[in-house]
This record gives structure tokens, C-alpha cells and sequence, in this order.
């Protein structure tokens, strides 16, 4: 990460405000279309099987683009790369809420992925150049960091759903040009402006990346709607495979390569990398089903639905705020990330236990809560755990691949729980037991993959005190 002149000490706590900002608004943008999907589904034409593009769209371009975007804020500066994220960012949202059809819509979200890709790991990047010296402050800057992207997620669904039933669907992609507006205006005046660095950018590798993973969640979510037998559903996946491992080959052989391969020589930082991971491949799904539980199953319309969320928001911020850096300061990254997971995989096994005549209090209320308790609980340890392993100057990198593991972990996850679930009933719009059989499907397949992610943090993470997080920095 390059050096430079930070602001005064007084200053540095508004940046981060700025930061937390952009990093609530990038996940918010993955989650602020759930209540809206129905609507949506009605004025576009999407079908029930391909309405997940609406989220994947967004998350597969945010993803595949990641490490190039952490690159690029090493190469060019962080604060000049966060910047010509929120412009893309803007772009992409007004193409999302004018779009009149399916395919113009998904090429807005596909814009608005590129603007995250760039907005996500410079944010990063500039949070470590403000707080990096001070180990006591960046394990606090990473709190407040840490609570905006699940609380984002979460409140995007309050926001998309008082949008939704008070305005039109179309506002829930404009509401990202006023705040684009507000964070260029600031960002000249609280960021540091960073040294560029000498070096070239692997847009092959960038490409081979992005087109393998797409490939990869394309097929998985076509596949309930052709059949797994399909020769073009194992087509792509092989085309996608042979990407993604002629992509790991070419980072290998590179002078300059998107990724270098030595960076996962970095202790823990392979490991905290799939703890965010499998830990998106959860709980992204999560929230897409309980929206559609909560509108499809027991009637909610926009607003309450988004509304049934709320405490769900206030546990995790209240979570990663003030719990989970005290419990990792006592207790250590890895037992907090293997709990957290635990608790998740809790919260969501008891989901699975929702009726067709269910109540908000008895079949949602209580199990989301121990799921956000989980997801509060293992999202701090794991992300610091992974950005404070790496090398200062490959910060902006370690950045782009943390991000991108959650990222694609989210839409992976989606594709895989959404392939499972249909088959169960979870496409059967109109028959509400059928929708419930289906929706306790998808919720037991993300409990399955939080326990994994539990058992795997436990084989490969190594002990650390949270105060051995900070020496990187």
C-alpha cells in the first residue's frame, strides 16, 4: 500500500465515515432489489427461475472484477479509483431504473458491479492508509468498516421496501446518485490522495476471471430450468472451469500478474479468504428467500417486508460495533469466526422449520436474529484476519481478493441454493405450501454450507491474538 500524507487526526474519523459509506452502499446494492423482485418480476418480464440475475447481474461483475480493481487503486491511487467508482456507479443506476426490459436491466446492474469493483477494495485501501499505524484504532476502524456491509444488506431491504411501496421500483436504483454526488464531493477533502506505483495491468487475467466465474453461475442457475443432464449446462461449467484454471496458470507465469500467486503464502490469509467465502455462499441467500417468504408465503407487502428486517440490522451493528471486537480480543480471530458460523448455521437450520400458515414472530423473528447474531459474530475476525495478512503494499490487493471471495461466495452460494430449492417447490408462485417446502429447502442448504465453512475454519485457520492482526498494518 503506498505511502502518503494522511488528514489531520480530527479529520480521520469523518473519512472513515466515508468509507463505511461506500462500503454500506455497495452491499446495499445487492440487497436493496430483494423486496422489489415481485414488482420488477411483473413490469420487466423476468421469469421465476432467472430473477436471481437481478442480484448475480451485479454480484458476479462486482466479484470478477475485484482484484483488478484492488490493482488498480496500488497502481493508479486508491482515492482516484474510489472516485471513478462512484461516477460508474451513478452511470449504472440510471440505466437500472430507466431500463423498459429484461436485458437492459441486467446491463444496468452489470455497470453498477463495475462501479462497486472499483468503489469496494480502494475503500480498503484507504482505511489501512488512515488507521494502518495505530493497532488499537484500526481494530476500531475495522468495527465500524465491518458493521456497514451486513448492515447494509439488511437495511437495503428496510429502504427497497419503503421505496418500493411508497415510490416505484425504478427509485431503488436512483437513490445511488444523490449519495454518489455526496461522496465525490467529499472525497477530495477527507481521503488521502495516495502515490501512484509503477506496473502494468493484467486485463487477461481480469477477463478470464470475471467470464470463468460468470460461466460458472450461469450454468448452476440455469441448470434447474434445462435439466442437469443438459450437455449445455456441462458445456459452460467445463468452459468456466478451464478459465478459471488457465486464469490461476497465467497469474503464475506473469512478470506483473493480476493476482500474484505468493500472496496466499501469507499466514491465515488463505484460510480467513474462505471463511468469507463460504460465509456469503450462507447468508446472501438467506435474505433473498426470507424476503420471498415473507411477500410470497404469509403476504407481507413491500414495506412490511422490508420492515420484518429491522432488528436484524440493529443486532449486527450492535454486534460488530461493540461484541465482536471485544470477544476477538479475548478469545482470538479463528474461535470467533468458527463460532459465528456455528450460530449461523443455527439461525438458519431453525428457518427451515417455516410454515405455509406461519407468523413473522414464530417462524422468522427469532431464528434471523441468532443468524444475524452468527453473521456479526465471524464477519469482523475474518475480514481483518485476511486484509492485515498481507504485505502494506499489497494492500489494495488483498483488498480486491477478500471482497471477491465474499462477493462470488454470495452469488456461488445464491446460484447453488437456488438450483437446489427449485426443485422443491421454490418456483411454484401461487402455491404457498409448495413455496414453503421449497424456501425450508433453500435455508437448509445454507445452513449445510455455514457448518462447512465452520468445520474448515477449524482445519486450516491458525490461532492468532487480535492484537498479532494488526503487525502488518
Amino acid at each position: 500500500m503506498s505511502q502518503s500524507t494522511t488528514p489531520p487526526a480530527s479529520r480521520r474519523w469523518l473519512a472513515l465515515a466515508l468509507i463505511a459509506l461506500a462500503q454500506f452502499m455497495v452491499i446495499m446494492d445487492t440487497s436493496i432489489i430483494g423486496v422489489a423482485l415481485p414488482k420488477m418480476q411483473a413490469s420487466l418480464g423476468f421469469t421465476q427461475e432467472n430473477l436471481s440475475w437481478v442480484f448475480n447481474a451485479y454480484v458476479v461483475v462486482f466479484g470478477g472484477l475485484l482484484l483488478l480493481g484492488g490493482r488498480l487503486s496500488d497502481l493508479v491511487g486508491a482515492r482516484r479509483i474510489f472516485s471513478l467508482g462512484w461516477v460508474i456507479l451513478a452511470a449504472g443506476s440510471l440505466v437500472a431504473g430507466l431500463a423498459p426490459n429484461v436485458a437492459v436491466e441486467l446491463t444496468g446492474r452489470g455497470v453498477q458491479g463495475i462501479g462497486a469493483a472499483l468503489i469496494a477494495p480502494s475503500a480498503l485501501t484507504l482505511l489501512m492508509m488512515l488507521f494502518g499505524g495505530n493497532p488499537k484504532e484500526l481494530t476500531k476502524a475495522f468495527a465500524f468498516y465491518g458493521a456497514a456491509a451486513p448492515a447494509g444488506g439488511t437495511a437495503g431491504v428496510f429502504l427497497g421496501g419503503l421505496i418500493t411501496e411508497y415510490a416505484s421500483w425504478p427509485w431503488v436504483f436512483y437513490i445511488n446518485i444523490p449519495v454518489a454526488v455526496l461522496a465525490l464531493a467529499a472525497a477530495r477533502s477527507l481521503l488521502p490522495g495516495g502515490r501512484a506505483q509503477r506496473g502494468s495491468i493484467d486485463l487477461l487475467g481480469a477477463a478470464m476471471a470475471t467470464l470463468g466465474l460468470a460461466g460458472a453461475v450461469f450454468a448452476i442457475v440455469r441448470a434447474p430450468e434445462v435439466g442437469w443432464a443438459d450437455p449445455a449446462t456441462w458445456g459452460v461449467l467445463v468452459g468456466a472451469a478451464a478459465l478459471l484454471v488457465g486464469f490461476v496458470a497465467v497469474q503464475g507465469k506473469r512478470r506483473q500478474p493480476l493476482m500474484p500467486l505468493s500472496i496466499f503464502r501469507a499466514p491465515n490469509l488463505g484460510a480467513a479468504n474462505l471463511a468469507q467465502l463460504l460465509l456469503g455462499a450462507a447468508w446472501v441467500p438467506m435474505w433473498f428467500f426470507l424476503n420471498l417468504y415473507l411477500q410470497q408465503v404469509l403476504g407481507f407487502s413491500a414495506f412490511p417486508s422490508g420492515a420484518a428486517l429491522v432488528p436484524m440490522t440493529l443486532l449486527i451493528m450492535v454486534g460488530m460495533v461493540a461484541l465482536a471486537p471485544r470477544l476477538m480480543a479475548r478469545f482470538g480471530a479463528k474461535a470467533m469466526t468458527v463460532t459465528g458460523l456455528v450460530l449461523l448455521a443455527g439461525g438458519l437450520y431453525w428457518l427451515s422449520f417455516i410454515r405455509a400458515d406461519g407468523t413473522f414472530w414464530a417462524d422468522v423473528l427469532p431464528a434471523s436474529l441468532l443468524a444475524a447474531l452468527g453473521m456479526s459474530l465471524a464477519f469482523i475476525p475474518s475480514l481483518q484476519t485476511a486484509i492485515s495478512s498481507a504485505k502494506p503494499e499489497e494492500g489494495g490487493l488483498a483488498s480486491g481478493i477478500v471482497n471477491t471471495g465474499y462477493q462470488i461466495g454470495s452469488a456461488l452460494g445464491l446460484a447453488v441454493v437456488t438450483a437446489v430449492a427449485v426443485p422443491y417447490g421454490a418456483g411454484q408462485i401461487g402455491d404457498t405450501a409448495a413455496l414453503t417446502d421449497g424456501f425450508s429447502t433453500a435455508f437448509i442448504t445454507a445452513a449445510v454450507i455455514a457448518l462447512a465453512a465452520a468445520a474448515l475454519t477449524t482445519a486450516v485457520m491458525r490461532p492468532a491474538k487480535a492484537a498479532q492482526l494488526t503487525k502488518a498494518a
